[in-house]
């Protein structure tokens, strides 16, 4: 017992001195600093470039997001994840090691060009992202957390990050494996990172973009804002458009679907008119009215 405790304290010290650095020094591999970055780029962009010209500069629950922002990728971690992630990895590998398996990496890549390794990251990575967040749709008691993210009603860079907490330990938990069993580097997932936190904010921006013949690559604002429409299309009851960074996994599997321009669609979901309004009640467990 006190190997975990141990693990715990380790974890919050890190971790605290881990943000700490983040904060205080500006460095390439410095996410907090790329994070600020990415959403002052995106919502300059949205400023001088509107898709939406009607819709406010700050729009509805800009705060709220941006709070999010910070939450769901620093404070989360500092207040629980980081030590309960912790010790729930030395117990897994503790049970591995029980059965005499004391590697996970069963796929070497190593020998592959480094842009290869990233490439392979990059859509492995995507691919698990879709299918957690197409269980996020369909699954009811995932969904009730899901819902926190498509409470937004008015489309901003920012709502990229507004989502529950439970997200976090879903799409974590369920790349955990896949990924280890191919033996990336910690440098290779913050490239990765970056790249995609850079798609999904402006998947969510007001931007008027569709990318061209990349649309049936890469997920875009004018795909995406379809996946938050409030009255999905029929016979599509579970929703669209899942794709997180490549739209490629919808047209794939036939879940892309772009009825018309969807500047002034309603977003939402029915019924959302009851959801809770404020962050305490969103960051319940579930989310509560």
């Amino acid at each position: 017992m006190q190997h975990y405790w141990d693990i715990i304290a380790n974890s919050y010290t890190g971790y605290w001195n881990y943000l700490l650095g983040e904060i205080s020094h500006l460095a390439w591999h410095n996410y907090f600093w790329w994070l600020v970055g990415l959403s002052l780029f995106a919502w300059t962009a949205e400023i001088l470039f509107p898709w939406r010209k009607d819709q406010p500069r700050i729009r509805q629950d800009f705060w709220l997001d941006g709070f999010y922002m910070f939450f769901n990728y620093f404070l989360f971690s500092l207040i629980a994840y980081n030590a309960v992630s912790n010790v729930a990895v030395d117990i897994f590998n503790s049970a591995l090691a029980s059965i005499g398996i004391t590697n996970l990496v069963a796929i070497e890549i190593s020998s592959l060009p480094h842009w290869a390794q990233l490439l392979t990251l990059f859509i492995v990575a995507d691919f698990i992202h879709w299918n957690v967040h197409r269980m996020l749709h369909r699954v009811p008691w995932m969904w009730k957390f899901h819902q926190v993210h498509h409470s937004v009603k008015q489309m901003g860079f920012a709502a990229h990050l507004r989502f529950h907490w439970m997200e976090n330990v879903f799409y974590k938990t369920a790349q955990y494996i896949p990924l280890a069993m191919i033996g990336f580097g910690l440098k290779d997932f913050f490239i990765v990172h970056i790249f995609a936190t850079a798609i999904g904010h402006l998947n969510h921006s007001n931007l008027n973009l569709s990318y061209g013949p990349l649309k049936y690559v890469l997920n875009n604002p004018k795909m995406h804002i379809w996946h938050h429409v409030k009255e999905l299309p029929a016979g599509r009851k579970y929703g669209i458009n899942y794709g997180i960074s490549l739209s490629l996994w919808d047209y794939l599997f036939g879940t892309a679907v772009i009825p018309s321009d969807g500047r002034d669609i309603e977003l939402g979901f029915p019924g959302d008119e009851t959801f809770p309004k404020t962050l305490i009640k969103q960051l319940a467990f579930p989310p509560r009215s």
